[in-house]
């Protein structure tokens, strides 16, 4: 008979019941799981309970491997039967590291803080390998051309060091602010009107400090911070794009964009020249590691064509065909030298509004009709479940003040409920057919045709 009073033995922990336990353990700076991220290499137990587990780390120096290594034991020792805890380690592989990256900045993205980007804005990218290659210039250009076409357009300029989309787009004065409805304060964007009902909405650090002159010399982490305030803390309102001027290379600013606004898609620039090209290639492999789509490459000055009609391929010839074959995205447009954009740019109007007929600003505005009508069409808020929602409103009050009778069984056969609305009263304006574009009516604005 056994004795009540014996303590029974506890069963030894499995390996499985080991790294159950493990996924309480996060790499301090990744702030994930160890167990998720790859790092538990091996776990055995003995017959007498002890446990031995082999993490893996970035590197064989890696300073935080004695707090991870304190945490293992600390979580491993918890477990009934466990014995001595001893933690091995072992160096991860190229491919192994490369995988642990992706699945931070995979979780980063979907851990992102919530921003004042409408979900329904269509988020553009504009960055290039190196600077010089006119990045900016085409994002105020595209922008302008963008929002000459009736849509409400968001510039962000994001290149904190080198700022310049005030100057190109002709915005001046300081960035004011207001108090929201939750007491928290938020920056106004500043406005621009546009051809046809358009609007842009600028915002970049040059709006900001005294003198344009002024230099910024800040690290990565607080670049990277400043491009969050600018998301989280700036009324943007309602936006059809949102073009953010990127500065060049593959930094800090780009992952927190990645990690910020996942839904973001970028445009890659690049000259005709291959040392470009080359580098161009980089900021497209960091958008793919960082789950963000490649909409399309821009070759910028790809030619200079002299009064005569002559064509001089200053800087070469092909470089935006063959980072598009490199990176799978597809050549959008190729845009010429010409003096214009830059004396325009100077004087605060883009080339696509001061000279429309000129070569750069024909192509520039088709580049501008593809992402509208192809590559990224901007969200028509009329079909969608809200909008029914709220078109439905009226006539639902509507029949339940005559009795019943809903309006929409007495239309004509086939007509859909959304489609009845309400004639508007004596002395009241009729809302504009989307209600995003700042109340400017529909037939103001020249949307793309379905085809």
């Amino acid at each position: 008979m056994t004795d009540p009073t014996t303590d029974a033995v506890p069963a030894l922990p499995t390996p499985d019941d080991v790294r159950g336990v493990l996924a309480g353990v996060l790499d301090p700076e990744l702030h994930a799981s160890i167990v998720d991220l790859g790092m538990v290499h091996d776990v055995a137990v003995g017959p007498n309970g002890d446990v031995t587990v082999k993490v893996a780390l970035t590197t064989a120096g890696c300073p935080l491997r004695g707090q991870i290594g304190n945490e293992v034991r600390s979580k491993v020792a918890g477990l009934p039967g466990a014995g001595e805890v001893t933690v091995e380690y072992d160096e991860m592989t190229q491919a192994e590291r490369s995988a642990v990256m992706q699945k931070a900045r995979l979780r980063a993205s979907q851990a992102a803080p919530p921003t004042e980007v409408p979900a329904t804005t269509r988020v553009i990218a504009v960055g290039s390998g190196k600077g010089g290659v006119g990045k900016s210039s085409i994002t105020a250009n595209l922008a302008a051309a963008l929002a000459a076409r009736g849509l409400t357009v968001g510039v962000l300029d994001a290149d904190i060091w080198g700022f310049s989309i005030p100057r190109m787009l002709g915005v001046q004065g300081r960035l004011a602010g207001e108090k929201a409805a939750d007491g928290k304060g938020k920056i106004l964007p500043a406005t621009v009107d546009a051809p046809n009902g358009g609007c842009l909405r600028v915002v970049s650090m040059g709006l900001l400090v005294d003198d344009e002159d002024t230099a910024l010399m800040w690290r990565g982490l607080i670049l990277a911070k400043a491009l969050e305030q600018f998301l989280v803390d700036v009324a943007w309102g309602d936006l059809d794009y949102l073009l953010i001027d990127m500065p060049p290379g593959t930094g800090d600013i780009q992952m927190a964009l990645a990690r910020l606004l996942p839904q973001a898609e970028m445009l890659v620039v690049t000259t005709p020249a291959i040392g470009a090209q080359k580098v161009a290639a980089r900021v497209a492999d960091m958008a793919r590691r960082s789950y963000l789509k490649v909409l399309g490459v821009i070759e910028n000055m790809s030619a200079f064509v002299a009064p005569d009609g002559s064509r001089h391929e200053i800087f070469g010839a092909g470089g935006g065909k063959r980072l598009a074959a490199l990176t799978g995205a597809p050549l959008v447009g190729t845009v010429p030298i010409e003096p214009a954009v830059s004396r325009d740019g100077d004087a605060g109007k883009p080339v696509v509004l001061a000279h429309p007929d000129s070569d750069a600003a024909r192509a520039l505005t088709a580049i501008a009709e593809q992402v509208v009508t192809e590559l990224l069409p901007p969200v028509e808020m009329a079909g969608c479940t809200a909008r029914m929602l709220e078109l439905l409103q009226p006539s639902t009050e509507h029949a339940a003040a005559s009795g019943g009778r809903s309006p929409e069984r007495s239309g004509r056969s086939g007509e859909r409920p959304h489609e009845t609305k309400a004639e508007p009263t004596e002395g009241e304006v009729e809302p504009a057919s989307t209600g995003r574009h700042g109340g400017y009516p529909a037939e103001q604005r020249a949307r793309p045709s379905k085809t």
